[in-house]
């Protein structure tokens, strides 16, 4: 049978996402989340991951939201100590000291370690362990604590991912009732990821994140969805 992980993005993000996601789990098909171990709402997500054995968590690197956990790591900041924006890191691959991700990257998953959880695998907001200039600290990371990692590229030759295929279309404009119905063409006998961002809304959730009313739509259909 085919191995089909659909995993939540943003676990921690706000109250509102970690309840979303775990409604997508324990009434729906979300099988995993990964965790934001800098975020506002993170100590009350490694609560519920706790309460909820069921539910697979890995760590969601940060590299574009609030601040980092090590406070000596300026090629990741801006004047203000928060992380560069998006487009900045997209643009500027080079400016990052990898150094200073490879630590920063580590004490995120270390600080889950701390909290006493086992990490399923890792991938990153807005997709940046990714980028290709990356790619040898991801090497890194997944020989230095044995996990695997979101497939993100061709270039993702040589370390373990967690499938064969990753599916990013159920975003946006690709949030459609049958998504999970297609999905069945899609797909042959490899492995395949899906990402989704289950969520309810709260006021934190709409200060951080632009994509955010979507999320309630992406949670209906998560807990009325069925797998193959």
């Amino acid at each position: 049978m085919t191995k089909i992980v659909i995993n939540a993005d943003d676990f921690g993000l706000s109250r509102a996402v970690n309840y979303g996601i775990l409604d997508s789990h324990t009434k729906g098909i979300v099988t995993s989340t990964t965790m934001m171990m800098n975020a506002s709402a993170t100590n009350h997500a490694i609560r519920l991951a706790k309460d909820t054995p069921s539910l697979e968590v890995g760590v969601h690197l940060v590299l574009t939201y609030g601040k980092p956990l090590l406070p000596d790591v300026p090629s990741l900041t801006d004047d203000n100590g928060l992380f560069q924006r998006q487009a900045n890191v997209y643009l500027n691959p080079h400016s990052i000291n990898l150094m200073e991700l490879e630590r920063e990257w580590c004490a995120q998953i270390e600080a889950f370690l701390d909290a006493d959880l086992t990490p399923s695998h890792i991938d990153s907001h807005h997709h940046v362990h990714g980028i290709k200039e990356f790619y040898p600290v991801i090497k890194n990371i997944t020989q230095k604590y044995g996990i695997p990692a979101r497939r993100a590229g061709d270039h993702f030759i040589d370390i373990p991912t967690l499938t064969d295929v990753f599916l990013d279309d159920f975003y946006g404009e690709g949030v459609v009732e049958d998504y999970f119905i297609q999905l069945r063409d899609k797909i042959g006998t490899e492995s395949v990821e899906v990402m989704t961002h289950p969520a309810y809304l709260d006021e934190t959730l709409i200060e951080s994140s632009s994509y955010n009313h979507e999320r309630l739509k992406e949670t209906k259909i998560l807990i009325n969805s069925k797998l193959l």
